[in-house]
């Protein structure tokens, strides 16, 4: 899959070990580094399509952050990105195609519940 970063702190924060450790510690870092690894050799987002997704549960926000994904880390925060095409490929019956998306820009990591 091809991933982007919504900004070059970001990008150097997830790229650079060091980096990510200063920014979120070693248990993040680790599972940072689990979920990148799966994200850059998926084909596709189908790869972590529910029920596929666990145990990182991967799955679309609702509300106002509509049109983002999440996977789990170290709880409460999550990876948050975006599926990176435009426009988004969408299923016959409505809703994001996961199989289709092929590109994605992370956006961030947080606690999206507060």
């Amino acid at each position: 899959m091809d991933i982007s970063f919504a900004t070059s702190s970001l990008k150097k924060q997830l790229n650079e070990e060091k980096a990510m450790i200063k920014a979120h510690g070693s248990l993040r870092t680790k599972k940072l580094k689990v979920v990148l690894a799966q994200l850059w050799a998926a084909p596709n987002l189908g790869t972590f399509a529910p029920p596929m997704s666990p145990p990182h549960r991967c799955h679309e926000l609702t509300g106002n952050r509509k049109g983002q994904l999440t996977v789990d880390l170290d709880h409460p925060y999550r990876l948050v990105f975006e599926p990176n095409h435009n426009p988004l490929p969408q299923r016959a019956e409505g809703g994001l195609d996961w199989k289709m998306v092929t590109s994605i820009e992370i956006r961030g990591i947080e606690d999206t519940h507060g």
